[in-house]
């Protein structure tokens, strides 16, 4: 009898055992925050759906020159844009020839020549580039980066010519052969005839005559939940533990592999240093290794663009900018705050393997969202309020982009004028 009494005593005491490991492992400090009502989350481990390459590789906007001074600009997601972007892609270039950038008068070309510039912003490596555009290069021209290409027309010359510029700034490559005529290159300018007028400045940005129009947006917003990223990320999502920083912020880990998130910020940062480098890296590469790890975890919960393959110290940084809007408006990139990381996918890889990954935990639902149209300052206002910020450093950009906020449980898009300065700050006017 005394033996089954134990025996008894003895089962409760493990099946307690285990009850209080279960709440020691899901219910630790911060879990609550990671399992919150079901309106606020969705159910798939998938944030969005995969994409290819291509898909990520665009102009961020399109300059056309129609001679006499005279400029216009398109921007991704706009007719004009998409009819010049998929003609421009069947057309092939081929005979590259190396030349410096100082070759050419391009103050001149900008204001006499018609001609349409493709800006590919940090630029693009060429072998990515020729998933999109139909190029012929030699062994010289394919270790580049391409930031912008620039096709033009010249007085009393028969043919057109295209020109890309590396990302170094002293070098061009122009293409021998080129599949345009000069009436191909007219009629893509004359689609910029009776569009808003844009004067050209020091040559580096434009400034609209008339005001440019966007759609402000709030839409429902939720949070991905810690689980989900833990099940895109680790191998065993059971194996990791909690750890609480002081900062507010909380890591979880396998040992090897750790999951930091921000609930402040619906901010994820991923790192993986024990990852097995693959040793060979090139920036195409390793761009094409980021968007297939984004696809294997997690997925693309919007629109991106390739927007840079930076090389550090050890690493590469590889990041996509997301955009939105749609035609007749255009799609313009979101841009993160200091309070709000949002918009971005960062990756840093090393030797080919990706070792860092960082994105937004938030979500909206743009099937939900309410828009309005606004305007940008344009004309003399905005020549005045950019010439009195040109005083501290001379203006390099300027874009029409998407300020996220938070309001409540949605997340409104702001349009606003970004301006890069040449000392590389980066401010707003609204």
């Amino acid at each position: 009898m005394k033996e089954k009494v134990k025996s008894w005593v003895l089962a409760l005491l493990v099946f307690g055992s285990l009850i209080e490991s279960y709440y020691l492992i899901y219910r630790l400090p911060g879990s609550d925050s990671a399992v919150m009502s079901e309106n606020l989350y969705v159910k798939t481990d998938n944030m969005g759906p995969e994409e290819k390459v291509e898909n990520l590789l665009y102009p961020d906007k399109m300059i056309i020159h129609m001679g006499e001074s005279k400029h216009t600009l398109f921007y991704p997601n706009t007719t004009f844009y998409n009819l010049i972007l998929n003609r421009l892609k069947g057309r092939s270039f081929e005979s590259f020839q190396r030349r410096s950038v100082q070759d050419f008068d391009w103050d001149k070309i900008r204001n006499e020549n018609p001609g349409i510039e493709l800006s590919f912003g940090a630029g693009i490596p060429v072998t990515l580039l020729q998933r999109v555009m139909q190029l012929s290069p030699d062994s010289l021209f394919e270790g580049e980066s391409i930031d912008r290409i620039w096709i033009y027309n010249m007085k009393n010359d028969s043919k057109a010519h295209a020109v890309f510029f590396s990302t170094r700034g002293d070098i061009v490559y122009e293409a021998a052969k080129a599949d345009l005529t000069v009436q191909d290159v007219q009629q893509h300018v004359d689609f910029g005839n009776n569009l808003t007028n844009y004067k050209a400045v020091n040559g580096d940005y434009y400034v609209p005559d008339a005001k440019v129009s966007m759609v402000e947006v709030e839409m429902p917003s939720g949070m991905y939940t810690i689980q989900q990223m833990q099940s895109n990320l680790f191998f065993d999502a059971g194996s990791t533990r909690y750890i609480p920083e002081k900062d507010g912020s909380e890591i979880y880990t396998d040992s090897k592999r750790s999951l930091q998130v921000d609930q402040e910020q619906n901010w994820m940062s991923y790192s993986d240093p024990a990852a097995l480098p693959a040793g060979d890296s090139t920036p195409a590469k390793d761009a094409l290794e980021a968007v297939d790890f984004v696809n294997e975890h997690g997925g693309w919960n919007g629109t991106y663009r390739l927007a840079a393959t930076e090389e550090g110290r050890q690493e590469r940084k590889v990041s996509f900018q997301q955009f939105y809007g749609s035609s007749p408006y255009g799609s313009y990139p979101i841009i993160s705050q200091p309070k709000l990381q949002y918009g971005v996918i960062n990756l840093e890889l090393q030797q080919g393997t990706v070792s860092s990954y960082e994105r937004s935990l938030m979500f909206v639902e743009e099937d939900k969202a309410v828009k309005r149209i606004v305007d940008l300052s344009f004309g003399e206002r905005l020549e005045g309020q950019l010439a009195q910020i040109s005083q501290a450093s001379a203006v390099k950009d300027l874009t029409p982009v998407y300020v996220p906020a938070v309001k409540g449980e949605k997340l409104q898009l702001i349009p606003v004028w970004r301006v890069t300065l040449k000392d590389g700050t980066v401010l707003t006017l609204n």
